[in-house]
């Protein structure tokens, strides 16, 4: 199925800006050359600009890439860590932390991971 996220092994979450004009091909480009990574493992890669207020995703699926774009529709902003040039393995819940508008941090949360 297209963009399905389900399947992935892993989600990583690209700390700092990113430029959200790049496309497809300038993502690979920064997963492949600036975090050493390879684009086209069983992974999400999720990058964030500076109005925190949308998200691109990058995903390998078997025969191509998916970008998947999503840009707040109410007043809010993604938490969103700004290390420059890290990016970070992330869980299921941490990612849905994200996704809710919630820091990913949670360190009062109940088998925090």
């Amino acid at each position: 199925m297209l963009g399905d996220i389900s399947l992935v092994d892993e989600i990583y979450i690209v700390c700092g800006y990113t430029d959200m004009r790049k496309s497809i091909d300038g993502l690979c480009a920064l997963v492949e050359n600036e975090l050493h990574m390879d684009p086209r493992r069983s992974a999400l890669y999720l990058f964030c600009g500076r109005r925190n207020d949308r998200i691109k995703a990058l995903l390998w699926e078997s025969d191509g890439f998916v970008l998947l774009y999503k840009k707040l529709a109410v007043e809010g902003r993604y938490q969103w860590p700004r290390n420059q040039s890290e990016v970070r393995p992330l869980t299921w819940k941490q990612f849905d932390w994200l996704m809710s508008g919630l820091d990913i941090e949670q360190p009062k949360a109940i088998g925090n991971p």
